[in-house]
């Protein structure tokens, strides 16, 4: 047996520290690794399975290629022609927009992105779809309008803050969007002196440990988010200095909130007055960090959630302060800044929806391809993402894949949408690979770590980097590289940066191919496409943090990047490699007055939707009289990235939680099976009388419905999730309001 190896779990986007002891291409042992800088021995059940996620009956291992019903082996070389040649007949035909890319590397494994948008925005397409865009498109929009780039997003400042206000997040079961989460709630819930509130529809195990928990009828997040603000409003709570000092538009916003009937609308959320004052009155005089999650962004008001909850957080004075919800750093931001008002950004063809930070809502996907338009998506590269089951009406999206030209999914498994593609190319697991997740959600300390192979890898799989970077240069779209280049990265990495920046300085196209050009030379030394790439990366980081990279304690010098790069690689469990300024975080904001923009044009006709009298109406509904939400996050689930269910010791997970009281009206027993109908579908789902979900709710959990071996496992939700229930402006889907049926089995 090898000796302990220091990795990172690449299961949720937590990414705690591991260290694994392994055996050739297995996973033998794992613990949680103490000298984690950022989650210092912290480590959930999902981590200690990771030998499952590594180890299966249905790893790839070689290219295959559609033939018939069935699959036939292929060499790389024939698969990557193939490809290109049927990539350039598709382009030469119908143009760029029939090209989309969906990827971003997952939970733990981002390198694959840059490749794969490069390549993407190579051929000319913009068309990238993300998991991102499943859930945050919204907030993404919300933050681009008010901070002034999508980009710019806030976490909660917990190390400062008094009290901990949860909307919508599960963190103590789920484990992720919160460093160490199930200690930090156990922190604020315990201590006298802290507090932890939460507010949810649901009785979750975050809210059993409430010290205050407002309970809201399913779907009225946004009435309660306005009622809340309206309390503030014109109780005179709001932040004045904060606002005049750092906000703009607050007059135009103020009169939305100040005549509204706070009585009438926490009477449809099913709230106590008192109760909702008393949050009120804490939020705005005590240090109070907030941390939301998809039961607020995938709520019924999805974007105006979280419109309302920038606009609660300014005016109250929690906007990159102490205790509040402050702007993290990063070695990069998660997305580029795509403004839909800019003429330069493409919108989707056949529903007309722009991206959010880059990144096009999966939700419309199956209607881009399915449209009668000639520039309807009709090749589609799927690289570490199972979009059969991972995304709203899976039925369409069956319909839809079977009409494409052309299909290539990059995986490391055999999944669903793999089992439907016309190519199949095997990657590398997360332990095969150098890789890195971007994640940032510590402050004011910036983390990073890169992870390396910690296991061989079986077979002919090789890193998605390099994949696509094979795929570029089949295509005949990359430029001709210098001898003096290939010369230099064969030298000192120093003299190779020097040589880099002449070409590409001399080559103004060549800086589009930057990750290729720089996995075909330095990449081909390392062994690695993905760690030269992120020594790339390293090297321009000074460039926009070279502050907080001196704060952290580095000389700044024309090699620095060099030193974090040569760092990292000593220190497998990851390094802190900058620090921001903890009491000037404001100074991230990039609005042209570099104010918070608290008025959106957009919305105020929305806004004035959000009103007591119509929530009611709009929440009452005969045909589908229960609610729906649609996936838990708790610890048997990992979307689809777990395919074995031995995972799970195969328990019988999957289950519909049912109130007690809605069991017993429907005569329906524990562990009995109940018809489960929505709009998309009807399934068969067993039940588990539970005490979390209130009356007329049920929840169902996400990850399932896998084929593995020959069989299926659980029940696949997003059978039941139709792609048109959606946001007005993101597509996001309303996963945590699906009206549904339920009768006895």
């Amino acid at each position: 047996m090898s000796e302990w190896k220091r990795t990172s779990c690449v299961l949720c986007y937590h990414n705690c520290g591991l260290e694994v002891r392994t055996e050739k291409s297995k996973i033998l042992k794992v613990r949680a690794d103490r000298n984690h800088p950022r989650t210092k021995g912290y480590m959930c059940r999902k981590g200690a399975k990771i030998p499952f996620y590594q180890t299966h009956k249905e790893r790839l291992t070689h290219p295959l290629k559609r033939d018939g019903s069935d699959f036939k082996k292929i060499s790389w070389d024939r698969a990557i022609e193939e490809i290109a040649t049927k990539l350039k007949e598709i382009l030469n035909l119908h143009g760029p927009r029939a090209l989309a890319y969906m990827g971003g590397g997952g939970q733990g494994s981002h390198m694959e992105a840059g490749f794969g948008r490069t390549l993407l925005t190579a051929l000319g397409s913009q068309y990238h779809y993300s998991a991102l865009a499943q859930e945050l498109s919204g907030l993404f929009w919300v933050n681009g309008r008010a901070y002034g780039r999508q980009n710019l997003h806030t976490v909660a400042d917990l190390d400062r803050a008094k009290n901990f206000l949860v909307i919508g997040w599960n963190g103590y079961v789920s484990n992720a969007g919160v460093n160490r989460a199930r200690e930090r709630i156990n922190e604020f819930s315990n201590d006298p002196a802290k507090r932890l509130i939460v507010v949810d529809p649901l009785r979750s195990e975050t809210a059993a440990r409430a010290n205050l928990h407002l309970q809201p009828r399913i779907g009225t997040i946004g009435l309660f988010l306005k009622s809340l603000i309206a309390v503030i409003l014109q109780e005179g709570w709001e932040n004045r200095e904060f606002i005049s000092t750092h906000c703009s538009g607050f007059e135009h916003v103020q009169r939305w909130f100040c005549n509204f009937d706070v009585a009438s609308g926490l009477k449809v959320c099913g709230l106590d007055p008192a109760a909702v004052r008393k949050v009120a009155k804490i939020y705005t005089s005590e240090p109070t960090a907030t941390r939301t999650d998809l039961g607020l962004l995938m709520d019924r008001q999805s974007t105006m959630n979280s419109y309302l909850e920038m606009i609660l957080m300014a005016i109250s004075g929690r906007v990159g302060t102490p205790g509040g919800n402050v702007f993290p750093g990063h070695l990069m931001p998660l997305g580029p800044h795509t403004d839909e008002r800019d003429p330069k950004t493409w919108r989707t063809v056949e529903t007309g929806f722009p991206p959010s930070m880059g990144y096009f809502p999966p939700n419309v996907l199956p209607e881009e391809i399915l449209s009668k338009r000639d520039e309807r998506t009709r090749a589609l590269i799927v690289s570490s993402s199972n979009p059969l089951r991972s995304y709203a009406d899976s039925l369409l999206y069956e319909k839809a894949f079977r009409e494409l030209d052309l299909l290539v999914t990059v995986e490391i498994a055999m999944s669903e949408t793999a089992r439907v593609s016309h190519y199949v190319l095997p990657a590398k697991s997360g332990y095969e690979k150098w890789d890195a997740a971007f994640f940032s959600i510590t402050f004011p300390d910036v983390n990073f770590q890169i992870r390396r192979p910690c296991c061989e890898s079986e077979g002919e799989a090789l890193e998605e980097g390099e994949i696509f970077t094979r795929l570029a240069d089949a295509l005949g779209i990359l430029p001709r590289i210098p001898d003096g280049l290939l010369t230099r990265a064969r030298e000192e990495r120093g003299l190779f940066a020097g040589e880099l920046l002449q070409f590409v300085g001399g080559d103004k196209k060549a800086a589009r191919f930057l990750p290729f050009i720089v996995a075909k030379t330095l990449g081909r030394e390392l062994g690695s496409a993905h760690l030269s790439a992120l020594w790339g990366l390293l090297m321009m980081y000074p460039q926009h943090a070279g502050g907080d990279i001196a704060r952290a304690g580095y000389r700044l010098s024309p090699l620095v990047g060099e030193e974090l790069f040569k760092k990292l690689l000593e220190r497998p469990e990851g390094i802190v490699i900058a620090r921001m300024h903890e009491q000037d975080n404001l100074n991230v904001l990039r609005t042209p007055d570099g104010k918070i923009h608290l008025y959106i044009e957009e919305m105020e006709s929305w806004m004035r939707e959000i009103e007591p009298n119509l929530e009611e109406q709009r929440l009452n509904n005969v045909e589908y009289p229960f609610v729906l939400s649609a996936g838990r996050h708790f610890p048997y689930t990992a979307n689809s990235i777990m395919r074995d269910p031995e995972w799970n010791s195969r328990k019988a997970v999957c289950n519909l939680l049912m109130s007690e009281e809605d069991a017993r009206a429907l005569g329906i027993k524990d562990g009995t099976e109940a018809r489960l109908t929505t709009q998309a579908s009807q399934v068969k789902v067993p039940v588990e009388v539970s005490e979390i979900p209130p009356r007329g709710t049920v929840v169902l959990p996400h990850g399932f419905g896998l084929m593995h071996d020959g069989e299926t496992y659980g029940v696949n939700v997003n059978r039941l999730t139709k792609n048109t229930h959606r946001d007005r402006i993101a597509a996001t889907p309303l996963h945590r309001y699906v009206p549904c049926r339920i009768e006895a089995g």
